[in-house]
């Protein structure tokens, strides 16, 4: 889900974010249960993968984006109509993002819920508890990176638009933290 919402920029949930990637965070001692998504709960890693954003697309400078906590698990679950699919993820995800000219970078813990719709269309509705990553080309922010946090919806068309809406909706600007 992470590549989605990020659209080109590549992370922050999802099937394409999200989007987002095994960094090696130490490892454990060879005694150590396996992980619960590991155990047959049906929960499958959705690892992240680095990404690079070129100036103008969302910041007004070239950024770079890596997972430095990334636990993200994800779920398939029943479709709710035919030519749907429903995903559902989970986890621990800090992403460090970079202005690739000045160095200057923020840690953005976006460990946030997500119920993910995608259609064959191409759009996908995102049902969000919590904080995720979204880069904006078109939609109802202005363009840029953003943590979206509290309780909302993230509708993106086949076209890439994307609607943020709901109750309780916070964002912070990622690119006015490191520009």
């Amino acid at each position: 889900m992470r590549k989605n919402v990020l659209g080109t920029a590549g992370t922050a949930f999802g099937t394409a974010c999200l989007t987002v990637l095994a960094l090696g965070l130490g490892t454990a001692p060879a005694t150590a249960a396996p992980p619960a998504a590991a155990q047959g709960s049906g929960w499958e890693p959705a690892p992240s993968a680095p990404w690079d954003v070129p100036a103008g697309e969302r910041c007004a400078f070239a950024v770079h984006g890596e997972p430095i906590v990334d636990e993200v698990v994800s779920r398939e679950l029943p479709p709710p109509a035919e030519g749907v699919t429903r995903t559902a993820y989970k986890g621990d995800l800090v992403i460090r993002v970079t202005n690739k000219e000045t160095g200057a970078h923020f840690d953005a813990d976006v460990s946030g819920t997500a119920l993910v719709d995608a259609y064959a269309s191409g759009a996908q509705l995102w049902r969000v508890l919590g904080p995720v990553l979204v880069g904006v080309g078109e939609g109802s922010l202005a363009r840029g990176l953003y943590v979206v946090d509290g309780a909302y919806t993230i509708d993106i068309s086949p076209t890439g638009i994307k609607t943020v809406a709901g109750p309780a909706v916070r964002t912070d600007s990622i690119c006015a933290r490191i520009g």
